[in-house]
């Protein structure tokens, strides 16, 4: 009877070994799953990337407000007849002269 026992067991063993440890393994599966859950949400923040710029080509494209106004922020250009005033702030400290 001890070795019907014993025998029985091992073929447990062995039956479950796959089911755990194996290919298939539910181990497996929960890193895969992780893994799918990270690649989403990197795709989710790339969507919001991509969604961004092309809102931000539509408008290049459309309209020259938005290539006035990025010629005036990153080139510092100015119209023609145009007088740039640039305003210095003390930080709050005044100078005794």
């Amino acid at each position: 009877m001890k070795l019907l026992t014993l025998v029985l067991a091992t073929l447990i063993a062995l039956i479950q070994y796959p089911l755990w440890l194996g290919k298939g393994s539910w181990l497996r599966v929960w890193e895969v799953d992780q893994q799918i859950r990270a690649q989403r949400e990197i795709n989710h923040k790339l969507q919001s990337r991509n969604a961004a710029l092309d809102a931000e080509v539509r408008d290049l494209k459309q309209g020259l407000e938005a290539i006035e106004e990025r010629a005036r922020s990153e080139l510092g250009m100015v119209k023609q007849d145009e007088v740039f005033f640039q305003l210095l702030e003390d930080g709050g400290k005044t100078q005794g002269r």
